[in-house]
């Protein structure tokens, strides 16, 4: 498992990693950017619906750690002082295009029923898979949008990644009760709407997966020769954090929290890494006190 989603998580290699790149080791820095680069990406990806520009928050905002890292203090911890830097930035940062496209569930549910349903032939239904799974995917992040900026962020780490109450109080600096509430509402309001549109979750609802593709792909939704979500993955976000939510509700069924940890986790720390490029220049050395 990676070592970011252990519940006995550590913090002292990451700290060891920062003294050796404030002390001018390249290697460390780098190590130190990929160790994280990838959590932080997949909570980019859902809370920006676009995977370009989800790198490139990612990246923005890990220079935005790398230029505070002499701040940072040896007796507190860094995946909390790192993460509260992260999520401060998402919340704050100016508003993404996909927020002026998708507001409220309302507006959200009434694009679906203007993409027809439109049954696939065997034959459509075999080539067409690969593009039904990203339909799939985009549709169910994309109602992520619809929740405000805390609600979608504070969801995004508590169900699909299991961040229990007791770091995203923390994090987020509030109570754990008032992360558990935020939680849970953020849940409701989700679920909600997925009960009243969503096929996956009531069979009695019309929306299908299938049925939607080709107008996805019509409406430009999916894009053919990019997918943009089912893609560029080695495993699904369930093979890596906790099977089961320390915070689970009792109103709500398993069944909900299974469908988004279904979803991939993408691997991008091994791709090339701009900001670590950033680092190898001479005056941002000097700048930023690398």
């Amino acid at each position: 498992m990676n070592q970011i989603f252990d519940p006995n998580y550590s913090d002292s290699e990451d700290k060891t990693l920062i003294s050796e790149a404030l002390g001018g080791s390249r290697s460390a820095l780098d190590f130190l950017v990929r160790r994280h680069f990838d959590f932080i990406y997949n909570v980019a990806l859902r809370y920006v619906l676009n995977p370009d520009d989800a790198e490139d928050l990612t990246q923005d905002v890990l220079v935005k750690v790398i230029t505070k890292l002499s701040q940072f203090r040896h007796d507190s911890d860094f995946r909390t002082w790192l993460y509260r830097i992260v999520f401060n930035h998402f919340l704050t940062m100016k508003k993404t295009k996909m927020e002026n496209v998708v507001s409220n569930f309302d507006e959200y549910g009434a694009g679906l029923d203007s993409i027809p349903n439109q049954d696939l032939t065997v034959e459509e239904a075999f080539s067409l898979k690969e593009e039904v799974v990203d339909a799939k995917l985009s549709c169910m992040t994309g109602m992520l949008m619809c929740l405000s900026r805390e609600q979608r962020l504070v969801y995004i780490l508590g169900e699909f990644f299991d961040m229990d109450s007791s770091l995203g109080s923390e994090i987020f600096s509030i109570s754990p009760e008032n992360y558990r509430k935020q939680l849970s509402r953020a849940r409701k309001d989700l679920y909600q709407f997925m009960n009243q549109k969503c096929g996956l979750i009531n069979l009695d609802n019309p929306c299908r997966c299938p049925k939607k593709t080709k107008g996805f792909i019509e409406a430009g939704w999916v894009n053919q020769e990019n997918l943009q979500f089912n893609k560029h993955f080695k495993q699904r976000i369930h093979e890596l954090v906790l099977s089961k939510s320390n915070l689970c509700d009792s109103l709500l069924e398993e069944k909900y929290g299974s469908l988004f940890k279904d979803h991939p986790y993408y691997n991008k720390s091994n791709s090339k890494i701009k900001i670590l490029e950033f680092t190898q220049d001479l005056e941002a050395k000097k700048i930023f006190d690398l």
